[in-house]
């Protein structure tokens, strides 16, 4: 079994999952090339592909929605996954959740590509690598949420259970 792992990633909270996800895909001894989209090989040779993005401003990478639409025979004809990654998916309010999903629902509709199992997760305010108006602007928001505004040090929220869980249920359906 051949598994590929695509992934966008600004701020490297994506990839961090990405990669932890092959680990866990490696222990139970499966094959994973985990990849950046823009060094991404084609998926044809894959028995599944695993396509992860981070939400920022509401929307996917649109390197992702690239890559999908240039490979999209690959990605169709194996098994598929997908996985967004944002801080909406941290949130106490059960809308702000349910909209980083509706924003992962839209964005696969519009790709056309149904994959057997699509997961949110929680991200990171990761201030160290922001400029200084995403920072206000990320502090802005994070104390509206009544979530973490320290500028000086970053905050990770990604739940590595549910990474690990998603990653067992891939190589469940691989």
């Amino acid at each position: 079994m051949k598994i590929l792992i695509v992934y966008a990633s600004h701020e490297g909270q994506t990839a961090k999952i990405a990669h932890e996800m092959a680990g866990a895909l490696r222990s139970k001894g499966l094959a994973v090339d985990a990849s950046r989209v823009q060094d991404a090989p084609d998926p044809a040779s894959y028995d599944a592909v695993v396509v992860g993005s981070p939400i920022h401003l509401g929307k996917h990478d649109p390197t992702v929605a690239e890559w999908v639409k240039c490979h999209v025979d690959g990605v169709k004809s194996s098994r598929g996954a997908f996985f967004s990654v944002s801080l909406a998916a941290a949130s106490q309010d059960p809308a702000e959740r349910e909209e980083a999903q509706r924003i992962a629902r839209d964005f696969l509709s519009e790709l056309g590509w149904q994959p057997d199992l699509v997961a949110s997760f929680a991200g990171a305010l990761a201030y160290s690598q922001y400029g200084w108006i995403k920072r206000i602007l990320m502090r802005r928001i994070a104390a509206k949420e009544g979530g973490d505004t320290d500028p000086t040090h970053d905050y990770e929220y990604t739940d590595w259970k549910s990474v690990i869980d998603f990653a067992e249920h891939v190589a469940q359906t691989a």
